[in-house]
């Protein structure tokens, strides 16, 4: 199998994280990917840097104006009178904003608001560029997938928070859903997207909501309680020619193995009445029982379970790496899954 990994994706830094009200040193760091890559060597992968893609991949998932606006940001940021190391909003539009005719601003601090769902997204020097690294990782994997082989794509930064024209929860390009969309793009008539990241990944059901041609499953935490808060409910199906084709499995904290094998069962067997030709899994190891937040607790066996009951499914899948934030874990973790796959 090949593994699609190019090493531009660490100059992306971040240094802010607030939770709680507090200041934190953000979890998303380069040091996640180093421990995924070390794992990727043992397992004897194919490590192959895929180079960046052509924007207009970028485009078939996310706004002309948002590439613009992330390409742009730091070197109008630097130009700013006493700023921080990274740009972060100050405030974001609200719906009642947008119901008075809320319009993009053309000063800066405005634009990060309009372009950023919260403040676990900040932009630096080399965000932009990390990203499209990481997005291209993903859209080679759908090539390979494509042309019927199995693929991982080290992904970093991670992708399924970002909207078409917002970031947001450490994700600033929606690394599956370019993958998604380029398979659909090479003829594959119904892609899943299967999410196993403790969060919600509220960008990829943002992306494909109203459309019958992917089908987007998640397993997650439960959002009453638990990042994005506001979506990733049972009761979002979809919308339009969507309704039905987003499947949300929420689980409470603290849920464990039995709880969320279930519910991989579960997600398998729509995914199979789906009638789906290719598969994208977004492997986040954040549901892991050793993580900082600790909002579900799965075990390492469980892990390799799911990478075995995913194999069985026989779709060629596009294994994207999202979320997972205990650094000394998570090449563990994926040499579980990766190995039982």
């Amino acid at each position: 199998m090949k593994a699609f990994w190019d090493p531009v994706q660490q100059r992306h830094a971040p240094k802010f994280f607030l939770q709680r009200g507090q200041i934190r040193p953000n979890l998303e760091i380069p040091a996640r990917a180093e421990a995924l890559l070390q794992a990727a060597r043992k397992l004897k992968l194919d490590i192959v840097s895929p180079g960046t893609a052509e924007r207009s991949a970028f485009e078939t998932v996310h706004s002309p104006a948002y590439l613009d606006f992330l390409r742009d940001m730091p070197s109008l940021w630097a130009n700013q009178p006493d700023h921080g190391p990274e740009a972060v909003a100050n405030i974001h539009p609200s719906p009642e904003m947008f119901g008075n005719g809320a319009r993009l601003p053309t000063g800066i601090i405005g634009q990060i608001g309009w372009y950023t769902a919260d403040t676990s997204c900040p932009i630096g020097p080399h965000t932009y560029t990390a990203a499209a690294a990481a997005a291209s990782c993903a859209l080679a994997a759908a090539d390979e997938v494509a042309a019927g082989r199995h693929a991982y794509a080290l992904c970093r930064p991670p992708g399924h928070h970002a909207y078409p024209a917002r970031a947001g929860g450490h994700c600033y390009l929606n690394n599956a859903a370019l993958a998604a969309q380029r398979l659909r793009d090479a003829g594959a008539d119904r892609v899943a997207v299967l999410d196993l990241d403790s969060h919600h990944g509220n960008g990829t059901q943002s992306v494909f909501w109203s459309r019958a041609d992917v089908l987007y499953v998640s397993i997650h935490g439960d959002p009453n309680n638990y990042y994005p808060w506001y979506v990733g409910h049972a009761h979002e199906r979809g919308g339009g020619r969507g309704f039905g084709c987003n499947l949300n499995l929420p689980l409470a904290r603290g849920a464990d193995d039995t709880d969320w094998l279930e519910a991989l069962d579960h997600a398998m067997a729509a995914i199979r009445s789906f009638g789906t030709d290719a598969l994208v899994v977004s492997l986040g190891f954040d549901a892991s029982v050793f993580e900082p937040l600790q909002f579900l607790a799965v075990s390492s066996d469980a892990f390799a379970r799911a990478g075995a009951i995913i194999a069985a499914g026989r779709f060629k899948s596009a294994i994207v790496q999202e979320g997972g934030y205990a650094t000394d874990q998570i090449g563990e973790l994926l040499r579980c899954f990766l190995s039982a796959f």
